[in-house]
């Protein structure tokens, strides 16, 4: 095992007439269930800041029959949160205020709804309605996720069909049509037909987090941009922002229609080992809930300010990823800060994205404790206003810095990317893509792709490098020693 890995490099795969589109969103999600918490979590409607172009009210539920129903009666209609809501709209010139229907805990009716033609038409006309009455812009469908959770591969043409007959009717009124997706190729290719529910999509918001997180047993970035060097195996190698865009854009997803998910949260472990506090480092639970949101693994950015005030903890840059964790005593926290949110809208401009979408405005440093008020949304509009970059954020090979508790890094590199055409003769002709999985190049043992499978059958290919001195092994599909790999040793 001592010969293997060390790190592989994605190459972007970005169409260079997408460069051109502008990068203007930024999309706003709000969790209403933040009116409930206490102290300086407590976040609701007259809080929200007007950087937001577009608003969307997390969430309605929905019938087995098709209906939309309020999942709060008491907030949207007692304390009249739902209209007060829509009213923003008049806050800023321009700005679209949406509802979001499902969301993890309320996505099983999804399968059935879109699978019947009467049910379909109940709810398209139940959603109108709804958004009339309230004053909406537009309906976002966050079904999390079709093929998955309960699902069949049905769902897939089902949601396709679903969001057809829904821009039909919306269209004439002016109404956008959005969408949450999920991130990862393998996710992505289990639940959608990129090209069909993006023709008929106004926006399509990738969440591009919780790519690492308790679960996994071992520590790990959020939200990391690329991936680590750590990364060795196909799985792990999908969980980074670079890779999810990347593969959107394969698939067919126009980069205008696109918005890179940041969160405004860390994912937090409780160490195995005090000792030992580097990125996969074994972990024992999920760190300890915050005072706000009150859950295991998870802390506000809100939270993870207070921590830091209050001193004791270390905090690191990983220059690989472009990301900080923070650690102190048994707990370990991986999240975004002002630094690693800007390299992310830069990579968004130089992707011709059209913009960035955040999970959630509540969370944000909205009491500005760090001493700015919304720091982590200050910092995307005003990369944002700033234009797009003439390079991406380097992807460096080298190692993360510590700093000083509470403080920010700001020193950032860039490189220019590589473009690269899956049809060109590359290579990827010449290893045809007969099932998922990775391939070598078979005429360049440094070189090997990932081949995913479309909706339409058909397969996409990403070009990996191993970096100098190491080939692909096709026996553990990652980057190993020359001379342990017999066909390339020569």
């Amino acid at each position: 095992m001592i010969g293997k890995i060390f790190a592989i490099f994605l190459l972007a795969l970005v169409p260079s007439e997408s460069l051109s589109a502008a990068t203007s969103n930024c999309v706003c999600y709000h969790g209403t269930w933040a009116e409930y918490r206490n102290g300086n979590g407590k976040f609701g409607v007259s809080k929200i800041d007007s950087q937001c172009t577009h608003l969307i009210y997390s969430f309605i539920g929905l019938k087995a029959n098709g209906t939309v129903y309020s999942l709060d009666t008491w907030l949207d209609y007692d304390l009249n949160t739902l209209n007060a809501f829509a009213a923003l709209k008049n806050a800023r010139e321009g700005r679209k205020v949406l509802v979001a229907v499902g969301g993890w805990s309320h996505s099983s009716t999804f399968p059935a709804v879109a699978a019947s033609a009467s049910a379909r038409a109940v709810f398209l006309q139940s959603a109108l309605e709804f958004l009339e009455k309230h004053g909406f812009d537009g309906l976002d469908f966050d079904w999390e996720y079709p093929n998955k959770r309960g699902g069949t591969q049905v769902d897939v043409e089902n949601f396709v069909t679903l969001l057809k007959e829904f821009k039909a009717a919306f269209k004439p009124k002016g109404l956008l049509l959005t969408a949450a997706v999920s991130a990862t190729p393998s996710s992505v290719s289990a639940s959608y037909n990129v090209p069909g529910i993006s023709q008929y999509l106004d926006m399509i918001n990738v969440m591009t987090y919780d790519l690492h997180g308790s679960w996994d047993g071992v520590t790990g970035h959020n939200a990391p941009l690329y991936a680590s060097s750590k990364d060795t195996t196909a799985a792990a190698l999908e969980l980074n922002l670079d890779t999810a865009i990347s593969n959107w854009i394969a698939q067919g997803a126009p980069p205008s229609k696109m918005n890179l998910g940041i969160p405004f949260y860390g994912r937090t472990f409780t160490l195995a080992n005090t000792n030992d506090v580097s990125l996969g480092a074994a972990t024992i639970n999920g760190g300890t809930p915050g005072t706000y949101t009150e859950e295991s693994g998870y802390l506000g950015y809100n939270e993870i300010v207070e921590l830091l005030n209050g001193g004791g903890w270390t905090t690191k840059w990983d220059d690989e990823q472009k990301v900080p964790h923070m650690y102190k005593g048994n707990q370990w926290v991986g999240y975004d800060d002002p630094t690693s949110i800007t390299e992310k809208v830069k990579y968004a401009q130089s992707k011709g994205l059209g913009g960035v979408m955040v999970w959630a405005i509540e969370t944000d440093d909205h009491a500005g404790l760090s001493g700015v008020k919304n720091p982590l949304l200050t910092a995307i509009t005003t990369q944002l206003a700033a234009g797009s970059p003439n390079s991406l954020p380097v992807k460096s090979k080298t190692t993360s810095t510590t700093k000083a508790a509470g403080t920010t890094p700001a020193t950032t590199t860039t490189k220019t990317t590589t473009n690269v055409n899956q049809n060109a003769k590359n290579g990827v002709s010449a290893n045809t893509c007969t099932q998922d999985g990775f391939i070598g190049d078979s005429k360049n043992c440094n070189k090997f792709y990932q081949c995913i499978k479309k909706a339409d059958g058909t397969y996409g290919a990403y070009a990996f490098n191993c970096v100098a001195g190491l080939v692909f092994d096709p026996k553990s599909n990652a980057c190993n020693w020359k001379t342990l790999v017999p066909d390339c040793s020569s």
